[in-house]
Parts: structure tokens; sequence; C-alpha cells
């Protein structure tokens, strides 16, 4: 807790850097630090009469800083992280019940987690998932997708092997993928899964350069 009773969550700033300063997917402290930042500032336009400086703009701040330390892409034990962020939260000055918002939010909120079953998150995990799938759209999302795709050996494209209908967990980390695709199973969606007024708006500015982008990519590939 900080001064004249604002949270300071710089310790839960330092604890994202340290988790994940080896991460090169994406998923690294920069992208914590824009989910962090897209959450709170639509949260913000989502609530004029809100403060930058409140609690919930710290509940948010927190769970988009942490979602991707216990993540199974980039952690290799998620329980014993998920432990020391029960350590760490209260530690900051977040009580019980938001301590439980946030763990709540970043253990539910991802995609995979939602294929099989749809979460109902507290309203600042909806903030926190919303600027999670935000990451994924845009130039930002182009930029992921194709360094995620690399990563993982995935083509760039093949048009014998066509995009696949999403149905659950274990499909969706194991199947032949390529980039390309990726658009056209996931990314091209997301907009449609988004919670919150200001993130729909933004996510359906991002979708559409993403479909001219796969439109130019498409011409370019079918010379």
């Amino acid at each position: 807790m900080g001064l004249n009773g604002i949270m300071n969550i710089d310790a839960v700033v330092e604890f994202t850097k340290k988790h994940l300063k080896d991460e090169k997917t994406g998923h690294d402290f920069y992208h914590g630090q824009r989910v962090a930042n897209l959450a709170s500032k639509m949260y913000l336009e989502d609530h004029p009469d809100a403060h930058a400086d409140s609690r919930m703009v710290a509940i948010i701040k927190s769970g988009g800083y942490l979602h991707d330390t216990i993540d199974e892409k980039v952690c290799d034990n998620p329980d014993k992280v998920i432990a020391e962020i029960k350590e760490l939260l209260p530690e900051v000055g977040f009580t019980d019940l938001e301590v439980w918002d946030i763990l709540f939010t970043i253990q539910h909120m991802s995609f995979s987690a939602n294929i099989e079953h749809h979460y109902h998150l507290p309203l600042s995990g909806q903030y926190v998932q919303d600027a999670d799938r935000l990451e994924s759209l845009g130039a930002m999302g182009i930029a992921r997708a194709f360094t995620y795709g690399g990563k993982h050996g995935n083509k760039i494209y093949d048009p014998e092997i066509k995009p696949e209908k999403l149905v659950s967990h274990d499909q969706y980390r194991n199947h032949v993928e390529t980039t390309i695709n990726h658009f056209y199973e996931k990314l091209f969606h997301l907009a449609d899964t988004m919670n919150t007024p200001a993130m729909k708006k933004e996510a359906n500015r991002r979708t559409e350069y993403m479909h001219n982008f796969v439109q130019e990519f498409m011409n370019e590939w079918n010379v």
C-alpha cells in the first residue's frame, strides 16, 4: 500500500519481470505491461467516473501483468508460481477477495481454457481477458502470431492443410497448424468474444486490419 491508501503494485511488476525474463515468443514482460495498460485504459474509458488510482484499476493492472507468469505455454510449473502469487498479493495490500478475483481471472481467462467451457470472469477479469485477446489482433497480433509459429516450427501457410474448427483444448494444442490458418481458426473470431464495449470497438478495428493483411498475403502467394 502506498501513500494516501493508493495501491502500489511495483512488487507485482518486478515479479512479472523476473518470471518472464527469458520469454521470447510474444508472452514476455512487455506483453504483460501492454495488457495491464490496455485493460486499465479501456476500463476507465467505459467507466468515466472511475479513478486511475482506484483499487479496481490496481486489480486489473495486477491481473494484466501476472496472467502469463502461470501460462502453460511459458511456465513449467504453474502450481509453484500460483503459490508465490498467493503470497505476493496480500503483501502488496490486496484483500482476500481481491486476491481471489485476480487468481481466478489468470487461471481461467485463456482462450484454450474457454474452448470447451466458458468461464464467467469478474468485471476486472473481463477487462484483462479482453486486453489479452486484443494483443492477438492488429499489427501486434500479426507480429506475435508469426513469432510464435516460427518458434514452434509451424509452416507460414500450406494450401493442403485446411483450417479446423476448434472444439477442445487438446485439439487446439496438438493439431497441425499453419500461421495463416491460425487467423481463420482463432484470431478472426476473437472480436465476437469481447466482454466490454471499448474493447469490442478496438477489436473490430484491429480485426479489419488483419483481414487486409491476410488478403494481401494471399494475393502475393497466388502469383
